[in-house]
């Protein structure tokens, strides 16, 4: 307001460019804001639906609009000076898309999961109370703020038109090129930001990896929604089909096998073409089993089969305490199990296996953390336990293999 009331004093003619969350090289604002948000908890996910839209404005274009101002108030002052003007680069994108392209270039992973803006809008005017009544200071631009909220899960458009009709204004470095050049300096600000770049932390992650980097990390990592949710409903189906049902299991099998089969059956009678419809036949090679896709879980078993048994000849020799130790709890583990019914088990995995993933990708680098540190407690503790049961090592030592065994099967009792 102090600039457009300077109009005309003094022969002074004076105009307004208001522009839209200014970017570029060297920005300390909004790719600031972005890497605490990177570094923040909520880093991890993505507030509201992430569909709403932001005008963004490269830093050349706001340089380039003062040139088309000054030029303007110059050549036609009167039609120009004493009104403001909305300056972006007229290509309104999906905010969590910039964001997701600036959390790439800081070697952060592009977030997934969504939360709802209302809840997290309670929470940040909550925490904004708290900090208020308590006197306590908040960060220039913490994540969890009212307004970084609302910037994250609201649109907010403008229209520049009346800027390219008055001003001649029209952007020079479009939004795409904006978002390179500000990607590429990112690396140079890495110190600045307080950001430690990781090699390789875009490419794939150690959930994926673990899931093989096919078609179970595309379901159990929720790449594709539609396709998770559908096996999410098969699942289900056949779960209540066989555990949560009236039927035993070999007749819920046999009445699945009996649709199967005559499934296969009409299939095979109908014709080629059905009302114009092309039905597809089911050729025998269907039904094959190639050699190499039948000998990779064969090998696993014999595989697993060896370890049990190298396992049992130290448990014999009795010299490994670390294996013995690890036997006793996983076999009281076995044991707090079999409290459960079969079905609860099975559900609970069949549930875990389309979050546990998931959360791990989502929170990799604290949950590593965790388990590093519980690795080097666990392993300091079974180290003092081997050492304070010198006496009780001479009498397992002596006894061997049967004495052994017969403490592991009485932890089972």
């Amino acid at each position: 307001m102090m600039v457009l009331s300077a109009d005309g004093n003094d022969g002074i003619r004076t105009c307004v460019l208001r522009s839209s969350n200014l970017f570029g090289p060297g920005d300390s604002s909004l790719v600031r804001f972005v890497a605490g948000y990177a570094r923040s908890p909520l880093g991890k996910f993505v507030i509201g639906s992430g569909g709403s839209k932001c005008d963004f404005t490269y830093v050349e274009n706001v340089a380039h609009a003062n040139i088309c101002a000054e030029q303007a108030l110059c050549s036609n002052a009167a039609s120009v000076a004493g009104k403001p003007f909305f300056v972006t680069n007229g290509e309104p994108i999906e905010t969590w898309e910039f964001v997701s392209c600036m959390m790439e270039a800081m070697g952060c992973q592009r977030p997934r999961v969504n939360l709802p803006a209302k809840m997290l809008l309670i929470a940040a005017q909550f925490s904004n109370m708290i900090h208020h009544r308590l006197g306590l200071q908040m960060s220039s631009t913490p994540p969890l703020y009212p307004d970084a909220v609302y910037f994250l899960s609201h649109t907010r458009t403008f229209n520049i038109s009346k800027a390219r009709r008055q001003l001649g204004y029209a952007p020079t470095v479009s939004l795409e090129d904006g978002i390179m050049r500000t990607a590429a300096s990112v690396s140079e600000l890495q110190d600045n930001l307080g950001i430690s770049r990781k090699q390789g932390s875009c490419g794939s992650s150690k959930a994926d990896k673990l899931l093989g980097s096919g078609v179970a990390a595309d379901i159990l990592l929720w790449r594709d929604e539609k396709k998770t949710f559908s096996y999410i409903t098969l699942l289900f189906l056949l779960f209540y089909w066989f555990f949560l049902s009236d039927r035993t299991f070999v007749s819920s099998s046999a009445k699945i096998l009996l649709v199967i089969s005559l499934a296969l059956y009409i299939h095979g009678v109908l014709p080629s073409k059905v009302y114009g419809f092309t039905v597809e036949k089911v050729t025998p090679d269907c039904f094959e089993v190639s050699d190499s896709t039948l000998r990779n879980p064969i090998m696993c078993m014999a595989s697993l089969w060896n370890g049990g048994i190298h396992k049992l000849r130290v448990l014999a020799e009795g010299d490994d305490w670390g294996t013995f130790l690890k036997a006793v709890a996983s076999l009281f583990c076995v044991k707090v199990m079999l409290h459960f019914q079969f079905r609860t088990l099975i559900g609970l995995a069949l549930a875990s296996l389309f979050i546990v993933f998931i959360v791990y990708e989502q929170c990799e680098e604290g949950i590593d953390a965790l388990v590093a540190m519980a690795s080097v407690k666990i392993k300091s503790l079974v180290d003092k336990v081997v050492r304070d049961l010198p006496a009780v090592r001479n009498v397992l030592v002596s006894s061997k293999a049967s004495y052994i065994l017969q403490i592991m099967l009485a932890m089972t009792l």
